[in-house]
């Protein structure tokens, strides 16, 4: 399974240890394969600088940062998607979506989402039971 991991679901795993969102992102991790582009990783980086985050310590989103450059797959691609979108932040996602033919887009905010793009937009709750569903049915 290829995913593309949206910032939020980044931001909730790193601020509540044992969370969905943590326990999803290491799944993903570990059974999928997660793309990127330096588009999304600045997103990210962008992101948790911010004040507002300055207790996460800044350790653990290099950790993190670090095993999706190293676990994951880099999609090079100048695309851009113009549709339509709740939020235009969420274009680039969308963009390395449908460069990198992922089969989801994991987000705390599916309503942002469009729908019919040819891959599932997940929360994290819903991809983790997928996850351990298809570990269940192997094991």
């Amino acid at each position: 399974m290829r995913v593309v991991v949206d910032t939020n679901v980044i931001v909730s795993a790193l601020l509540k240890a044992e969370s969905v969102s943590e326990r999803a992102l290491d799944a993903i991790l570990s059974d999928t394969t997660v793309l990127f582009d330096e588009r999304v990783l600045a997103e990210y980086t962008s992101v948790l600088e911010r004040p507002k985050f300055k207790d996460i310590a800044r350790a653990r989103i290099a950790t993190l940062l670090g095993r999706i450059r190293e676990c994951g797959t880099a999609i090079a691609h100048d695309g851009t998607w113009v549709g339509e979108s709740r939020d235009v932040d969420d274009r680039i996602f969308i963009a390395l979506a449908l460069a990198g033919r992922a089969d989801a887009v994991v987000t705390g905010n599916i309503r942002d989402f469009p729908i019919d793009l040819g891959f599932a937009v997940l929360a994290p709750a819903m991809l983790l039971a997928q996850i351990e569903d298809t570990r269940s049915s192997a094991g």
